[in-house]
């Protein structure tokens, strides 16, 4: 009898220190996001500023959880350049960084050169998070240029709304 009152006081002690109090437990997130007009004006600035170099690129854009919000094929874009683009937004908005940045770090022979075998990043410049501080909402990736005009015609894009990440 002496040991199940015990066992009973112990599993009392226990559940009460392993169930964390209901205050701790439930709560509203509150984050920002990238929504449609803002990703529908990265990805149109984003063809236009390539367009005006003739490059015919794809853009992609998504949002903070790397789901794809917005997606823009130009009229003469490669077929390659849809996956491309979806990989180097996601890269991006994953690793908080340029897809490029992000490249450089996980070099072969690095310690972080394992990350590349994670499904659908890229090590290709073109992707470029969106901010709002240090805070990753989401990202854009471009293909169809050259490396360095597909990370130009990014930022270009997320210069566009620049004034609503602040």
């Amino acid at each position: 009898m002496k040991n199940a009152i015990w066992l009973a006081g112990l599993s009392a002690v226990a559940a009460t220190t392993l169930v964390p109090s209901s205050a701790g437990v439930a709560q509203v997130l509150t984050q920002r996001d990238v929504s449609l007009k803002m990703a529908l004006t990265i990805a149109t600035t984003a063809i236009a500023d390539c367009e005006k170099a003739g490059n015919n690129v794809s853009v992609a854009v998504v949002d903070r959880a790397g789901r794809l919000r917005v997606f823009l094929q130009g009229d003469k874009a490669a077929p390659h350049n849809i996956e491309l683009a979806q990989r180097k937004a996601y890269t991006a908005r994953t690793f908080g960084r340029t897809s490029a940045e992000w490249a450089s770090r996980t070099e072969p022979g690095s310690e972080l050169a394992a990350q590349r075998q994670l499904e659908h990043v890229i090590a290709l410049r073109g992707g470029v998070p969106i901010k709002v501080g240090d805070e990753t909402i989401g990202a854009v990736g471009v293909s169809g240029s050259t490396s360095n005009g597909d990370e130009a015609c990014a930022m270009a894009g997320v210069a566009a709304v620049a004034d609503q990440l602040k």
